[in-house]
């Protein structure tokens, strides 16, 4: 079987993350989403949020599934029996990084990276900034799920100050 994981923080997960997961879903018998669960960074939304909202939306891919995992990545795939991590490219400063990680996964255990260029409708989204905007009252439902943008907006919108 031929097994991927897409791993992220998907804190909330983005038109450009499904589009990844949608396009490995047709390369892989499985995909598995990894949601990392990092300690030191606070989210907006708890792990088991984004993993509700993870599996709400890609419940159309019937060989998608959702997982948490903390630690190192490699690990996380070996316990999948994954031998693939997919990861979205949105630009050129996304390469150098996702490089430099690409290339320590395959030497600490054989893990190979297959790099997807995003979507051009998607490739300035980030979850970062899709946040940003919802919070001062921007327009944010092009990019997000429409699930996904009802909670962000009950999470985040400030009502506008007293005149």
């Amino acid at each position: 079987m031929r097994r991927a994981v897409c791993p992220g923080s998907f804190d909330p997960v983005t038109n450009g993350h499904l589009d990844i997961i949608g396009r490995a879903s047709r390369l892989f018998d499985e995909v598995i989403v990894g949601v990392l669960i990092n300690q030191s960074k606070a989210g907006l939304f708890t792990v088991d949020e984004r993993i509700s909202m993870l599996r709400e939306v890609t419940e159309s891919y019937r060989n998608v599934r959702v997982a948490a995992f903390r630690g190192l990545l490699v690990d996380f795939c070996k316990a999948q029996d994954a031998a693939v991590v997919v990861k979205g490219l949105r630009a050129v400063s996304d390469f150098d990084y996702e490089l430099q990680m690409a290339q320590m996964n395959i030497g600490l255990a054989g893990v190979e990276t297959l790099f997807m260029p995003t979507n051009p409708l998607y490739s300035f989204v980030s979850s970062s900034l899709v946040k940003e905007v919802a919070k001062w009252g921007g327009d944010v439902s092009a990019h997000l799920p429409d699930v996904v943008r009802d909670q962000l907006l009950a999470r985040v919108v400030t009502p506008p100050p007293a005149a």
